[in-house]
């Protein structure tokens, strides 16, 4: 055979995944051993902390709402201070539907409180995803604003300032039922669900679909050079966020047993930036351990100075924005790839 047919044939399979970028490409959605290891912990922390499974499950919400996020800002890009209105969308559809008596079926309450949230989402995105930068920042912060407004309004329905309280939620299978005094079964539920949704997430991210996210977020221009509906994927993306954070604002009202107008609060859509700016956006275990450590240190900081615990939080949020651009998952990949290195060098 001819040197100019050997360099038109085609490379053989073997010879084209060899190649280190094509073995990452092949290889990145596959389980990793130490992906469990957040698991066994959260199972761990079910037996060895009987007494904090309330906080424990605020923890797995916390988690869940974050993750919601960060599919829409970490992965697609789309900056957001109003996500808390999917939250509460999702909390407020849980919560009129058990106070009234009208479906309290703790799943398929879920099912409708995302589909409410994606719906809401749908909606305001093909408006506000129209715009980027600072003006969508301000319209996601409006519409959050617009949805707690309204349900103020409504207090007829929703019970205003006062909220709901006393919510009616059937047991789980009919058998596991939600008790004030004990939260082991709003644990283990909770659990389970942020298993189901972080597993979606996780497929989803991997797809072709979740790349052109990232490609999205990186170089704008040249996915729509390419050809990509971009719009129609954001708008996608920012659906699917919001369903997921329906899922964390129903969670929060059906294991809490009530609803008020906090689930829209600034403070909780602010919040919920702050886990991700701490654990590292764009990463699957970001919203993991940034809800760890926020909601950690926020427990030690205020036991040190009550008044004035939110003082330590903003110091190591500068430190991180100045050290760690993203965030402390961030900080282990630079050291590790340091150590690495030097390992490598010696």
């Amino acid at each position: 055979m001819s040197e100019a047919a050997s360099r038109t044939e085609p490379a053989a399979p073997a010879a084209r995944t060899d190649h280190p970028a094509a073995r990452v490409l092949t290889q990145r959605h596959r389980f990793r051993s130490w992906e469990l290891l957040p698991w066994l912990a959260a199972i761990g922390f079910y037996f060895a902390f009987p007494d904090y499974l309330g906080f424990g499950t605020a923890l797995l919400i916390a988690i869940l709402f974050a993750l919601s996020l960060d599919l829409a800002l970490g992965y697609a890009g789309i900056i957001t201070l109003g996500h808390a209105a999917f939250f509460g969308a999702g909390a407020y559809t849980v919560g009129m539907l058990a106070y009234y008596d009208i479906w309290t079926e703790p799943i398929t309450s879920l099912v409708i409180a995302a589909v409410v949230a994606a719906l809401i989402g749908l909606l305001s995105g093909l408006v506000l995803l129209r715009t980027k930068g600072l003006t969508l920042l301000m319209l996601t912060l409006c519409t959050m604003a617009l949805l707690q407004e309204g349900a103020n309004m409504a207090h007829d329905y929703t019970g205003g300032f006062d909220g709901l309280p006393s919510l009616t939620i059937a047991p789980v299978f009919g058998v596991f039922e939600f008790s004030p005094l004990y939260a082991n079964t709003q644990y283990l539920y909770s659990l389970v669900v942020l298993l189901l949704c972080f597993l979606f997430v996780r497929t989803l991210v991997y797809s072709p679909f979740g790349q052109s996210l990232t490609g999205i977020r990186e170089n704008l221009l040249r996915m729509h050079a390419i050809g990509s509906p971009v719009r129609r994927r954001l708008i996608i993306c920012y659906t699917i966020s919001a369903a997921l954070a329906g899922i964390a604002g129903a969670l929060w009202a059906q294991t809490n047993a009530y609803v008020n107008l906090s689930a829209f609060d600034l403070d909780r859509a602010a919040t919920v930036l702050i886990i991700l700016i701490l654990g590292g956006h764009g990463r699957l275990y970001g919203a993991f351990v940034g809800a760890v450590a926020y909601l950690a240190l926020e427990h030690f900081l205020a036991r040190i100075y009550p008044t004035a615990w939110q003082l330590g939080l903003g110091l190591l949020l500068v430190l991180i924005a100045l050290f760690a651009r993203n965030g402390i998952l961030g900080l282990g990949e630079v050291l590790w790839r340091r150590w690495a290195a030097r390992r490598a060098a010696s």
